[in-house]
């Protein structure tokens, strides 16, 4: 058997700011705890938002979350619709401006298990940058997926790229980039 070893992760499984209201799931109570950058929220719509994935596939690797708690897609009404895909649109420009990828691969994961979703009861889309040549021997022979860059590294990168786009240029802040 393969052994990851990932002390970080004790982080999230002891965190004392969880929310005894929501059923746990972390996709309703990340937006509602107080520290963005703790929880890689990079930017916040009024009916969704953008979070770093804890797993990246690759560096850059976000997925963008309506706030309403549903696994149906033909739950979300129109203005929340508009603003998923409004976020889709903003996270693809970050990412070029932050870390100029060749392509995307972007989706959601719907039916649980059956669609490779590990969530199934909360509706995300995933975005992820992709590099000619990304892949590489470790996958292959090594079954090991190597990240090149630090999640947190990659948070401030599409923090200040998400700021940009407004012509507003934030550093050192912890909140989400707010787009209305």
């Amino acid at each position: 058997m393969e052994q990851v070893f990932a002390p970080w992760r004790i982080d999230w499984v002891e965190r004392p700011d969880k929310n005894p209201d929501i059923e746990e799931c972390v996709f309703c109570e990340l937006p509602e705890a107080d520290d963005d950058r703790a929880n890689n929220i990079v930017a916040r719509g009024e009916h969704a938002f953008v979070i770093l994935n804890n797993y990246p596939y690759n560096p850059g690797h976000a997925m963008v979350i309506p706030h309403e708690h549903t696994g149906d897609y033909g739950d979300l009404d129109d203005e929340v619709l508009l603003d998923h895909a409004r976020l889709k649109q903003r996270t693809f420009d970050a990412l070029e401006a932050a870390m100029a990828p060749n392509g995307f691969n972007a989706g959601l994961n719907l039916g649980g298990g059956a669609a490779g979703g590990s969530i199934d009861d909360h509706l995300h889309t995933h975005v992820v940058p992709r590099w000619e040549g990304d892949t590489n021997f470790m996958p292959v022979i090594g079954e090991t997926k190597v990240i090149i860059e630090a999640v947190e590294d990659t948070y401030d990168r599409l923090h200040e790229a998400f700021a940009e786009q407004d012509g507003t240029t934030v550093t050192g802040d912890d909140r989400a980039v707010r787009i209305d």
